[in-house]
């Protein structure tokens, strides 16, 4: 499909969304996964991105879907897929493009590593697509800028994997206690989500067979293939453990504060409170030297292995991201505190839920009154199909998601440049700091430039 015809699928599958010919799989009698047991209702999906993310969750979601299309830089990872998502029917393609072509997928699910979220994600919604997107949305505050401005004119339904927010038992139970009123005005938040790990030098490597080495670089800056072998996958600037370099991920600060982060954010965003910091600062531990905010050894992992930052807001309330302490979210309020993480709800206010219980309808509510099946990763999905149907906005969706988002970015920043940076929320900016400034960006490699 010409760029030209996308454009005029776009136009016209906006205007006939609520008319889709997506099936109606959510009613208070029958569940998502009822309506899409015939084979004539299951719903095809285009898989962008064929590594352990992208499988885990098309099982969670094979209720529901046909894996029709599978994307990916390695041919191993492609036919991999293929055979356990799709008994080896689907096709499978090198270039991502590929899927977005095609009018017979509306639906698309990208589970390629960080730093190749943002392209694919814009050329998908100007494509006429719906996704979900694997956490974190983008690699820069910037490119969040711009996944926003393409979602509000084309209207399309965008849910990032940040799945805690379906886990209605843990995360989505503490943010209806604050919403309902039982931690009071909230005075701190934590997010505790561990360090990267270290590694030795890796060595230049051959690049194993099958990968395209420069399509999987895509957007990122040139260099040689790196592994070492050893315990597990071993070392390498590649599959998996792209985490831990900068050039591709913010390290834990974006893996995993793009989950508890996120929980902390939503708990401000309930109880009226500020979601923007006007500053954030602390110390973090690199394995490597840094100079003008970038790492001088580049055989290794990069990003912090320990650190503690404090964003501070308007209200006065803190938000504390750290890594020496249990993972999980800590709210702290003026009555009272609790501790949630992916095993547990602890706190007096959850004790006091025996003799006073939340009402009814109070997590549903904390849900923003959508329907709630399953649970986690399944009921992520749940939410994100339905809202195909009705277009509503999902519950995690991406301008909620990069609010949160520019503050684990800004703690990266803060981490790389070693000083605090203050932030203008209103004009998403860092003010008096241009070194920092210009951090907000990163260059795209050329060829592999967003097409708009």
């Amino acid at each position: 499909m010409s760029k030209q015809n996308r454009r005029d699928f776009l136009r016209t599958s906006v205007a006939a969304s609520a008319g889709a010919s997506v099936p109606y799989f959510f009613s208070r009698s029958k569940t998502l996964a009822d309506e899409t047991q015939s084979k004539n209702d299951r719903i095809p999906i285009g898989l962008i991105g064929a590594g352990g993310m992208g499988l885990g969750n098309m099982r969670s979601a094979a209720d529901y879907l046909d894996v029709v299309a599978i994307a990916d830089a390695d041919k191993s990872r492609q036919e991999a897929a293929n055979k356990k998502l799709s008994e080896g029917k689907a096709d499978v393609y090198d270039d991502y493009r590929k899927i977005l072509d095609r009018d017979d997928i509306k639906i698309v699910h990208i589970a390629t590593p960080d730093h190749w979220h943002t392209k694919p994600v814009i050329e998908a919604m100007l494509a006429g697509k719906d996704i979900y997107c694997e956490k974190p949305l983008t690699l820069t505050i910037d490119e969040g800028k711009l996944i926003r401005k393409v979602q509000r004119e084309t209207g399309r339904i965008v849910q990032v994997g940040t799945q805690q927010r379906s886990t209605f038992h843990l995360f989505t139970k503490a943010i209806a206690m604050v919403q309902q009123g039982r931690l009071g005005k909230i005075l701190r938040v934590q997010a505790a989500i561990g360090g990267a790990p270290t590694s030795p030098a890796i060595p230049v490597a051959d690049t194993p067979v099958g990968l395209d080495w420069d399509r999987w670089l895509g957007p990122a800056q040139k260099t040689d293939y790196r592994y070492l072998p050893g315990e597990g996958r071993g070392k390498t600037n590649g599959h998996y453990e792209f985490r831990w370099w900068y050039e591709y991920s913010g390290g834990k600060l974006t893996d995993w504060g793009a989950h508890h982060v996120d929980i902390a954010t939503w708990a401000l965003s309930v109880n009226g409170q500020p979601t923007s910091p006007l500053s954030i600062g602390g110390t973090a531990k690199h394995p490597v030297e840094f100079k003008d905010a970038r790492p001088q050894q580049t055989d290794r992992y990069n990003t912090a292995t320990a650190f503690n930052f404090v964003a501070k807001y308007a209200d006065g309330t803190e938000m504390v991201i750290r890594n020496d302490t249990d993972n999980g979210v800590l709210i702290e309020g003026e009555k009272g505190r609790i501790f949630v993480n992916r095993r547990k709800l602890v706190g007096a206010p959850v004790e006091a839920l025996a003799d006073d219980p939340l009402p009814e309808d109070a997590i549903q509510k904390a849900y923003k009154g959508l329907p709630m099946e399953s649970k986690e990763r399944k009921g992520h999905w749940a939410n994100f199909l339905n809202c195909t149907r009705t277009r509503d906005e999902p519950i995690s969706d991406v301008h909620s998601h990069m609010k949160m988002l520019n503050v684990c970015h800004l703690a990266g920043i803060s981490a790389r440049l070693g000083r605090t940076v203050n932030w203008d929320g209103e004009n998403e900016q860092i003010t008096g700091d241009s070194e920092a400034n210009a951090m907000l960006a990163r260059p795209y490699r050329e060829g592999y430039e967003i097409e708009m």
